[in-house]
């Protein structure tokens, strides 16, 4: 046991250490001198996009997370399979995932500003960060400088999904050096966008193939969820595209802020998804969500230290990867 403790924290040591190489080699401003407009460009299309769509910013810090969480943030979750691969974005965890669009017409806009300059990981992480702003969060400075990486496949794809408990969930961030206050940081993100039915209906039904529904629901909480969700029919192959979606927070007046009102939710019994449900049932989980919907100003600042965390993972630099000319496909045509 104290091999394999040592073990882990060598793991852990690691990867500090190669997380903070790599963002030591990132800038803020990165781009001043080779595309000035860069950032001016991403912010006000992404002001045109929310305006049109609110849940935008939602779908991009899902997008973030989900290519950070593989192989590092290097944009391979952008990428489309191909006829000899398939890719990150058709792993079953992937399929919900959105903003693929405003990060091609990003991408499009700045390749006319400044060919072959910007990374699609940078523009990824640059949408995401505005669309932070948008949504009421603190706007941060972003260190850029990201390059794309050279490789997106489905068997690398292993992400903490909705039924994980907490302790899953915290050794899974481990895995890529952030810790238990920025898996409940983070989790605040559910204060916006949509959620499919299909991720939690079994709470609601069928929970731990009990039959019944999850004991953790608060009953009031449970028939609006049951209105929302139908008892699925398992005669009917499940469809993705004919799913129901219902917002991430029900109870909210504010479903499109990034705000605290995640968190009066899990303490009152009325999460969406198990994890966050989970929150409420350990005493340091529960007392970082009183502190979050008490002081949201400090929230605010710890989601943007967390995502300054996140955007870091596992980032090329110099001359790693490429800088993609499309960011659905690799610039090399033997992948």
């Amino acid at each position: 046991m104290a091999i394999l403790a040592l073990r882990v924290v060598a793991r852990a040591t690691l990867m500090s250490m190669v997380v903070a190489v790599a963002a030591a080699q990132l800038q803020v401003h990165f781009y001043k001198d080779s595309c000035p407009q860069a950032e001016l460009v991403v912010k006000s299309i992404m002001q045109q996009r929310f305006n049109a769509d609110p849940s935008l910013p939602a779908g991009l810090l899902r997008l973030q997370f989900h290519d950070c969480f593989v192989r590092g943030c290097d944009a391979s979750v952008l990428i489309d399979s191909s006829d000899n691969n398939v890719a990150e974005k058709d792993a079953p965890p992937n399929l919900t995932l959105r903003g693929f669009e405003v990060i091609d017409v990003i991408k499009a806009e700045l390749e006319k500003e400044c060919k072959g300059i910007v990374s699609c990981a940078d523009i990824l992480a640059l949408a995401t960060r505005d669309g932070v702003a948008l949504t009421g969060g603190s706007a941060y400075a972003l260190p850029t400088g990201r390059r794309d990486g050279l490789v997106s496949n489905i068997s690398d794809v292993n992400i903490p999904g909705p039924s994980f408990s907490v302790a899953a969930a915290t050794s899974a961030f481990q895995t890529i050096n952030l810790t238990l206050e920025d898996l409940v940081t983070l989790l605040g993100a559910h204060a916006m966008g949509f959620c499919h039915c299909g991720f939690f209906v079994d709470r609601l039904y069928n929970f731990i193939g009990s039959g019944q529904a999850d004991p953790d629901i608060d009953p009031q909480f449970l028939g609006v969820l049951r209105q929302k969700c139908p008892r699925p029919d398992n005669s009917v192959p499940f469809n993705l595209s004919t799913d129901p979606i219902i917002v991430m927070t029900p109870s909210s007046s504010t479903p499109f802020k990034l705000d605290p009102s995640f968190y009066k939710g899990v303490l009152q019994e009325q999460a969406v998804l198990q994890l966050d449900q989970e929150l409420a049932f350990t005493d340091l989980t529960r007392r970082i969500a009183a502190d979050y919907i008490s002081r949201p100003n400090m929230f605010r600042r710890k989601f943007a230290k967390a995502m300054l965390k996140l955007t870091n993972v596992g980032v090329l630099t110099g001359q790693q990867g490429e800088i993609r000319a499309n960011c659905r496909r690799f610039n090399q045509p033997n992948h």
